[in-house]
């Protein structure tokens, strides 16, 4: 399953559940600020998929590296070096709009290309068909830092980590913790490359829910279920539509976990290239003649 990662404002999802319940809207029985929780709760329900993959270099000083304002998460981590900064100035009155362009290796002939979906920060394999990588910084619209040595980054904290993040078992020298929204090093300077989960939080701070179909519904039953649970309490006779709405909830939550937790086409062919390979080095490689070397 490939998630679009298309969001919604929590202020939008609370119009259209207002637009179901206009009458008790219009009576002043929705309040806002009792809501905003339930949409949380929802949020971390749906897990960590439903959450947008960022990733970001930052640069360590006096042995510490604050985080994004928006971090979560950690997917992966490693320390960055060797870089060199590629100027793509325009020429005359021509501004080249085009994404700049590189050669990884004096000796390599083919030139690479930056994805048009590389935002800040982005990782490129190094051109052509081989097993390295190269980081690409963008530092505006005419340069960028092309790093090209990585050193692995221990991360002795399961605190905002995600759970197969192979920064807690990997042995470096190398070590870090995530504290109080800084990354925690035990070298004084460098940069550091994460790829992480932000929060589920626009610019302006407002809170965001995932917009897709199957989830939609799961939300808004949600919020339902809350509103006519404190009419109750305040004394109103609406059992019989909290039976109903609490129904649906329950087939709606089941059909938003079973659209996000469901993998796609492309996740289980990376576990099947993994199998394969898996398999060869057991019972294959050993009969290669190079297999010595391949070691």
């Amino acid at each position: 399953m490939s998630l679009s990662h298309k969001y919604r404002t929590f202020n939008q999802l609370l119009e259209d559940v207002k637009i179901d319940f206009a009458s008790y809207d219009l009576e002043g029985m929705i309040k806002t600020e009792q809501l905003i929780k339930v949409a949380t709760r929802v949020n971390y329900d749906l897990g960590l998929r439903i959450h947008q993959s960022k990733e970001v270099i930052i640069d360590v000083e006096h042995n510490k590296a604050q985080l994004p304002s928006d971090f979560k998460s950690l997917n992966y981590a490693f320390v960055c070096s060797d870089y060199k900064v590629v100027n793509t100035n325009p020429s005359g009155t021509h501004v080249d709009t085009t994404q700049p362009k590189w050669v990884p290796d004096p000796g390599q002939p083919n030139v690479c290309t930056i994805p048009k979906d590389c935002a800040n920060v982005c990782i490129v394999q190094t051109c052509p068909d081989s097993e390295g990588y190269t980081v690409i910084q963008k530092l505006g619209t005419a340069s960028y830092r092309e790093f090209s040595s990585f050193f692995p980054l221990r991360i002795t904290s399961t605190s905002n980590v995600s759970c197969d993040c192979p920064n807690l078992n990997t042995q470096s020298n190398n070590l870090a913790e995530i504290q109080d929204g800084y990354l925690l090093t035990t070298f004084t300077t460098g940069k550091v490359y994460i790829s992480y989960q932000g929060t589920l939080e626009n610019n302006d701070g407002e809170l965001l829910v995932f917009d897709h179909p199957y989830c939609n519904e799961y939300y808004e039953y949600a919020l339902k279920e809350r509103i006519l649970e404190n009419m109750i309490f305040d004394g109103e006779n609406v059992s019989q539509q909290l039976g109903l709405i609490q129904a649906k909830l329950k087939m709606a939550r089941n059909n938003a976990l079973s659209f996000v937790n469901t993998p796609d086409f492309e996740e289980v062919r990376k576990i099947w290239e993994v199998n394969r390979k898996a398999q060869y080095h057991n019972y294959y490689d050993m009969f290669r003649s190079d297999f010595p070397n391949r070691r």
